[in-house]
């Protein structure tokens, strides 16, 4: 299944080691194998949980988490890479996902599972944890818009229920996350853009965090609860949205990030991206570079989007998960 992404890759001088399917070394990481290098090794596995419009890989090859899973596992970690429809509800996309976990867990035998979403898979993986707590160790969400995104509240408010501009709106994006899902291998997903510009509004976000209460600050711009149920929260973004000037994605986000108050990485407020406990909101990241996109393309004096997810994997580790 290609939402399933485990990845077989040979080691330099002609090693290879294969362990359910998953190589754990490199060329690059030959000497963290010779010195049993596990920083990254957690209990449990780590899924990764996309955004709107996002995908596992594109023709098997060009990765939503751009190069974050191989660097993930060359260091231990067992990671999972998921798919759901591109364009739905939160509740839609979120059944999808657990769906999902449970296959994972049934493949690998995990009790449990390390959840971390970007963007609206942020939302996603709270759903999962909310409806299937024993199934979670840990939910992460990556530049996630908790409180709403004032983007989708402004296009909401512009487009008249039922009307022309909603149509065309849902005809073109409809067909977007369609062709997405072709080629990334899951066609057949059901496609509901209206309903994804509605989950990401101020008003969605409200309803959606009374039902999935976990982790969620009771103050504006303050932390939630670290842990609850047994499980632990987590959240960091971004605040810049222009990163890059080779990057062609930079300018969609410089002209995005005009609608927002608050510092944000171009399409999330940094408050908004507020769950549990919050490692930071302030990285020199955009919205794109929190998974590494596109094709690494980052802040030349910014953090490696890579290097965020390993530490994040070794925070985990050492928290028992």
């Amino acid at each position: 299944m290609s939402w399933l992404s485990r990845r077989f890759r040979a080691v330099g001088f002609g090693l290879a080691l294969c362990s359910l399917g998953a190589v754990t070394l490199s060329p690059s990481t030959a000497n963290a194998w010779w010195n049993n290098d596990d920083y990254t090794e957690t209990k449990y596995p780590i899924v990764l949980a996309h955004g709107m419009a996002g995908f596992d890989s594109l023709f098997g090859i060009y990765q939503y988490f751009y190069a974050i899973p191989a660097d993930l596992e060359d260091d231990g970690a067992e990671v999972y890479v998921t798919q759901v429809p591109q364009f739905n509800a939160t509740e839609a996309r979120g059944e999808a996902l657990l769906a999902q976990v449970e296959e994972i867990l049934a493949v690998s035998g995990a009790e449990k599972v390390n959840l971390i979403g970007h963007s609206h898979g942020g939302l996603d993986v709270r759903y999962v944890a909310s409806v299937a707590p024993e199934l979670v160790a840990s939910v992460t969400t990556v530049g996630s818009p908790h409180g709403g995104a004032e983007l989708a509240d402004m296009l909401r408010d512009g487009l008249s229920e039922g009307g022309f501009g909603e149509a065309v709106l849902s005809f073109f994006a409809d067909s977007l996350g369609d062709v997405l899902a072709l080629i990334s291998g899951s066609w057949g997903t059901e496609q509901d853009s209206v309903a994804a510009l509605e989950a990401l509004t101020y008003e969605n976000s409200v309803e959606f965090s009374a039902a999935h209460p976990a982790g969620v600050p009771e103050d504006w711009c303050g932390q939630g609860d670290f842990v609850v149920d047994g499980i632990r929260y987590y959240s960091w973004s971004g605040d810049r949205a222009l990163t890059n000037a080779f990057d062609v994605s930079d300018p969609l986000l410089g002209l995005t990030n005009l609608v927002y108050d608050e510092d944000n990485d171009g399409l999330v407020g940094e408050c908004s991206s507020h769950l549990g406990k919050v490692i930071r909101d302030d990285y020199r990241l955009n919205h794109l570079d929190e998974v590494n996109q596109a094709f690494g393309l980052v802040h030349l004096f910014g953090p490696n989007p890579k290097s965020l997810f390993r530490a994040h994997a070794n925070r985990l580790k050492n928290e028992g998960l």
